[in-house]
């Protein structure tokens, strides 16, 4: 039976096939979030999910709306101070994956969460970096994940929040980074991969019913795409219903709080 899906879920389901049951994975709010847990709740039930806040080995029923939520203190292995997180889980290669999001994205995995246009007039001031500069410094590699748009995937972002592979080529390595940096991109509607040369990400896989056409004109950059390109595996039935779930029981509980 074939199963209607939609970008956003294709895109997450995407994103949690990418991680393994032995990743320990640093996780941002929103999309990430999202896909991470249903990684945990499908093929990878050991992952480690660690947040910013200091949860390590969370496994939270419903979505955090933030680092401070309740459920991932709750739900946690343990909870440690914000500096040992970072000082010795994180700084100390300790945390193999980094799944990050984006306001901003370049083809070299650079991201902006900082400000739109000019730093000291933007246009629109984001919510800023927290700890994502060190998460993309510090993890094995880093995972992105963000919707298609020529607003948010651009030829040169406005402010470099995290440093991802600067212009390309071994600019990772000359800036004194050890780590991996950005190696997957994953957005609603393709799969995109770093370029082992150049760094460039380059189009690997098109989700079910995308074209490069749709690709390339909600892309601000000229999208390479890979000689042999493959279509993203559509959701299965027990990824589609934990993810649908999981949407479900967040909104249950987010709407109750109030109330």
């Amino acid at each position: 039976m074939e199963l209607d899906f939609t970008p956003d879920e294709i895109m997450t389901i995407a994103a949690s096939r990418a991680l393994g049951n032995d990743d320990v994975c640093f996780v941002g709010i929103g999309a990430p979030s999202a896909a991470c847990n249903v990684a945990r709740l499908t093929h990878a039930p050991d992952i480690t999910l660690i947040y910013e806040s200091g949860t390590i080995g969370t496994a939270p029923d419903v979505l955090p709306l933030s680092i401070g939520d309740g459920e991932l203190c709750d739900t946690a292995v343990t909870t440690v101070s914000v500096p040992e997180m970072f000082r010795y889980w994180l700084q100390g290669g300790h945390v193999s994956v980094g799944f990050l999001g984006a306001a901003q994205l370049d083809k070299f995995g650079n991201i902006n969460t900082t400000v739109i246009g000019d730093y000291n007039n933007p246009s629109i001031r984001l919510p800023g970096g927290g700890g994502a500069p060190e998460i993309a410094s510090s993890c094995g590699e880093i995972f992105i994940t963000m919707k298609q748009s020529l607003r948010g995937m651009v030829d040169k972002i406005d402010f470099f929040t995290s440093f991802g592979h600067g212009d390309g080529g071994n600019a990772r390595e000359k800036a004194g980074i050890k780590t991996k940096g950005p190696t997957l991109l994953i957005t609603d509607l393709a799969i995109w991969k770093s370029d082992p040369e150049t760094r460039e990400f380059t189009v690997t896989s098109l989700h079910p019913g995308v074209t490069r056409d749709m690709v390339q004109k909600t892309c601000g950059w000229i999208v390479r795409f890979t000689d042999n390109l493959e279509e993203t595996p559509a959701p299965t039935e027990l990824e589609i219903t934990t993810l649908r779930d999981l949407h479900a029981r967040t909104k249950a509980a987010h709407e109750g709080v109030g109330s």
